[in-house]
């Protein structure tokens, strides 16, 4: 048994209130400055408790166009954003699930070679897939559609590989139990391999899901039309308006962008810790 020092506990936790500290203060400023004018943020000093103007703010930003530097209204950018993290999320898991279905549990030539050109591909930057996917984006006419926006993002070959390992650590018996009941591949993949997979998807749900809640360079390329505008780039937006940012307006924005993918994490905790912790495959 480790013996516990006392000094090393008072350091441990010491350790831990700064840095929930240092997370936390920008999100305190946030909702602070959320419930003032403009003129009480831009004055010296700041204020660091709540104003009277929260209720004012949110409703403003979320039901009312015309903010600096965007006219839609920023619930109509959160539900953007929903709508693109839960696509690029299910169908990040659902390519990944067959993927490596087929790469675990069929034979075909070159299957080797196609799993390393899948796990290749973590090497390669977005920055030096981005100019030929938007053509591609482009000649098919997807620019400004959720097609364009989620489909070249549903690739992944982490879940790809994570599935994959997975899957190899299913006892071969159960293979040839599900042959012996006559049950076809797809029956095995459906009755057997997802349910015992679904501390696994549970979890990389919760990271593809906060991975395309904060996607900004893809959409801002193939977004021209502000109907379709996510709510990280609405945010930007306010703040390279030309004239005066209203900070009020973008700091309750920011703080309205943190909810969605704080409660998917809130509510999936269990499920998600339990996916990347959990020993009994």
């Amino acid at each position: 048994m480790v013996d516990r020092k006392p000094i090393l506990d008072w350091l441990s936790h010491i350790i831990l209130i700064v840095g929930v500290a240092v997370i936390a203060l920008p999100i305190w400023v946030a909702f602070v400055g959320s419930s003032h004018t403009q003129d009480a943020i831009i004055a010296n000093p700041m204020p660091i408790w709540p104003g009277g103007e929260l209720w004012a703010n949110y409703s403003h930003v979320l039901f009312n166009g015309g903010t600096s530097g965007t006219r839609a209204p920023v619930l109509h950018m959160l539900g953007v954003s929903f709508v693109i993290a839960c696509l690029i999320a299910v169908g990040k898991i659902v390519l990944a699930l067959i993927s490596a279905f087929a790469l675990v549990y069929f034979k075909f030539r070159f299957k080797q070679v196609a799993f390393w050109l899948i796990f290749i591909t973590l090497m390669l930057p977005v920055e030096v897939r981005i100019s030929p996917t938007y053509k591609i984006v482009s000649d098919l006419g997807m620019l400004n559609s959720y097609a364009g926006l989620t489909l070249p993002l549903l690739a992944s070959a982490t879940a790809t590989f994570l599935f994959r390992q997975f899957f190899m650590s299913v006892p071969d018996e159960l293979v040839e139990a599900s042959r012996m009941d006559g049950a076809s591949p797809m029956h095995f993949f459906w009755d057997v391999l997802l349910p015992l997979s679904k501390t696994n998807i549970a979890a990389l749900f919760v990271i593809m899901f906060i991975y395309g809640w904060n996607q900004y360079l893809w959409p801002l390329l193939v977004s021209i039309d502000e109907s379709y505008y996510p709510i990280v780039i609405g945010i930007k937006q306010m703040i390279s308006a030309e004239s005066q940012v209203e900070w009020p307006l973008v700091m309750a924005t920011a703080m309205l962008a943190l909810i969605p993918p704080v409660l998917v994490v809130i509510l999936m905790q269990r499920w998600f810790v339990r996916g990347l912790v959990d020993a009994e495959k």
